[in-house]
């Protein structure tokens, strides 16, 4: 073990992370039933709510009701999806009314690819304004060149 890593700890990935809401009740409703993520718990109290992601062992998300006031922050969250899933996506996003986007705003119909990791990307927003991104990492050779277009336009290379 090199002196480095005696010194580090070895982070593995992100466990959790929490986003404000302003409706708690309407934000369980969207991740449960539109993302369809696994609720864990609620605690009514705080005002808080917890999902799991992939199982309890892999992450969680944690939404906090901060009411109506005129200050909020918005957020950027991205689900880890398989290539199958992100091709499937817009369509089911469409389907249940929301908007899927490329990294400029531009409304998509599939996912895009972001050239230089490469991986597929869409984009949509919470009902708290909160960009939520799912993506997937592709096998493929990394192209800075390309940019951020469609995928039909990334096979096309």
């Amino acid at each position: 073990m090199s002196a480095d890593k005696a010194t580090k700890p070895q982070i593995q990935g992100i466990y959790e992370t929490h986003l404000t809401v302003a409706d708690l009740k309407t934000s369980i409703a969207f991740y449960r039933d539109i993302l369809g993520l696994e609720f864990a718990a609620e605690f009514p109290e705080r005002r808080i709510a917890f999902f799991w992601v992939n199982g309890k062992r892999n992450a969680m998300l944690g939404l906090w009701e901060t009411g109506t006031g005129p200050l909020k922050m918005r957020l950027h969250l991205a689900f880890r999806l398989s290539q199958e899933e992100m091709m499937q996506a817009p369509a089911l996003l469409i389907g249940k009314g929301l908007t899927p986007h490329g990294f400029h705003g531009e409304p998509i119909t599939e996912p895009i690819v972001i050239g230089w990791m490469p991986a597929l990307s869409l984009y949509f927003n919470d009902p708290d304004g909160h960009s939520i991104e799912f993506l997937s990492v592709l096998d493929d050779e990394p192209d800075a060149a390309f940019g951020m277009r469609s995928y039909t336009k990334w096979k096309a290379r």
